[in-house]
């Protein structure tokens, strides 16, 4: 029996639950995230986190065409 069947097998109540259950232990992990960086002393320093926001910036360009142009033919 595969996990996804497993799944399908439990009762609709159980699975809400499940599915509550999974996303308050992400919560817990995103909302303790930073703390526990603080502790293991692996938190980004200033530097390093304006490095990486650099880098994961969108860059958006515009292409072709004149400003007020139309495309209709």
């Amino acid at each position: 029996m595969s996990l996804w069947s497993s799944y399908r097998g439990l009762t609709p109540k159980t699975r809400a639950l499940f599915g509550i259950g999974v996303m308050a232990w992400a919560g817990i992990g995103l909302w303790t995230t930073p703390q526990v960086e603080s502790a293991l002393g692996m938190q980004a320093s200033k530097e390093e986190q304006d490095a990486l926001d650099r880098k994961l910036a969108l860059r958006v360009s515009r292409v072709g065409g004149e400003e007020g142009e139309s495309r209709a033919n």
